[in-house]
Order: structure tokens, then C-alpha cells, then sequence
């Protein structure tokens, strides 16, 4: 019977296995970083495009934010000038309210047959007292400053004959009171009164 020793061949082959595995293992590990230096490559280039692109949009802002602070400074000015305006409007109309008031009163006296002696104005309220040449002259007078913008209302105070010896004239004396466009009637208040309650 022939024996044969399969001890060197056993050996060779666990060293074929042990030299298999570590060329694996080698690859594999080769491989994981081919892989990470590819990654991390890919991810520095990225990285790289983004700070890029964030300096071009930075820049693009800077240039914007030069543009904004423009825009606000003329906003600035243009509120500036329209509260000017609006101060010269609120003088302008403060101004030519009474001037407008006297030409209108003017206008609606009847030419040559009436005279105002005392023009009153207070918070409003204006009172007119002259002397006109009969009633009539005087109701003419309350109807042509009915007519006025300037004046909301118009009544008649009292009226008095008064004779002229040296000219040979009655005239009538009178007082009007007129409400004018700044007039602003107040709110009556209500006070509401609380029920009481009644014990039982």
C-alpha cells in the first residue's frame, strides 16, 4: 500500500487562502479610499463652487444695499417735502379761510342800501350788526349769505327802526348771527342711568 503525504499540500493551500484574503482585504481597503478621495474631492469642488457662488451673491447684494440706501435717502426726502407741503397747504388754508369769509360777506351786501358796522368771529360764530335802508334789504342780505359756502346758517337777532332827522330817513338797525364753515356743533352726551336693584 502506498502512502502519500498530504501535509505539504494542505500547507500550501492554507497559504494560497491566507494570501487570497489579505490581496482581498487590500483591494477592499484601496478601494474604500479610491472611493473617500474621490468623495471627499467631489465634496471639496462643491464646496468650493458654493463659496463662489455666495462671494458673487454677496457682491450682487453689496451692490443692492448701495441701491437700497439710495432709495432710502429719497424717500427721506420726498416725506420731507410733502410735509412742507402739507404745512404750506395747512398755512395757505388758514390763510385765505377769513379772506374768503370777508369777500363773500362783501358780496352778499346789497350795493348802497346796506352797511356793516361790526363783524364779529369767534370759534366759529360770527356776528354781523350795520344798519340797511328797510327789512327787506336785510332779508336780501340773510338770504345772499345763506348762499355762501363759507356759511352754514344765518338768523336774525333783532331788527330796530331808527330815524334819520338830518337826512329825512328811517333806516333799520340790525344783528345777524352766522354760523361759518369751522363751526363743529358738540356731541350731546347720554348718560345712561343704572336700574336699580330691588330686594325681595
Amino acid at each position: 500500500m502506498i502512502k502519500i503525504n498530504l501535509l505539504p499540500f494542505r500547507a500550501a493551500r492554507r497559504k494560497e487562502n491566507i494570501r487570497r484574503q489579505i490581496t482581498v482585504y487590500v483591494l477592499s481597503v484601496v478601494l474604500v479610499l479610491l472611493v473617500a478621495g474621490y468623495l471627499f474631492l467631489n465634496l471639496t469642488s462643491t464646496l468650493s463652487a458654493l463659496a463662489d457662488e455666495k462671494a458673487a451673491q454677496n457682491r450682487e447684494l453689496a451692490k443692492y444695499a448701495d441701491t437700497i440706501r439710495k432709495i432710502k435717502a429719497i424717500e427721506k426726502k420726498v416725506a420731507e417735502i410733502e410735509e412742507k407741503l402739507n404745512v404750506i397747504k395747512e398755512l395757505e388754508k388758514n390763510k385765505t379761510g377769513p379772506v374768503r369769509l370777508l369777500d363773500e360777506i362783501a358780496m352778499a351786501i346789497p350795493k348802497d342800501r346796506l352797511w356793516l358796522q361790526s363783524i364779529q368771529e369767534k370759534k366759529g360764530s360770527l356776528r354781523l350788526s350795520g344798519t340797511a335802508m328797510d327789512n327787506d334789504t336785510v332779508a336780501l342780505f340773510m338770504t345772499n349769505l345763506e348762499k355762501s359756502p363759507q356759511i352754514t346758517s344765518v338768523d336774525l337777532q333783532g331788527t330796530k327802526l331808527q330815524n334819520l332827522k338830518a337826512y329825512k330817513l328811517n333806516v333799520s338797525i340790525f344783528n345777524l348771527t352766522c354760523k361759518t364753515y369751522s363751526f363743529k356743533e358738540k356731541k350731546k352726551t347720554t348718560t345712561k342711568k343704572g336700574r336699580k336693584k330691588t330686594r325681595r
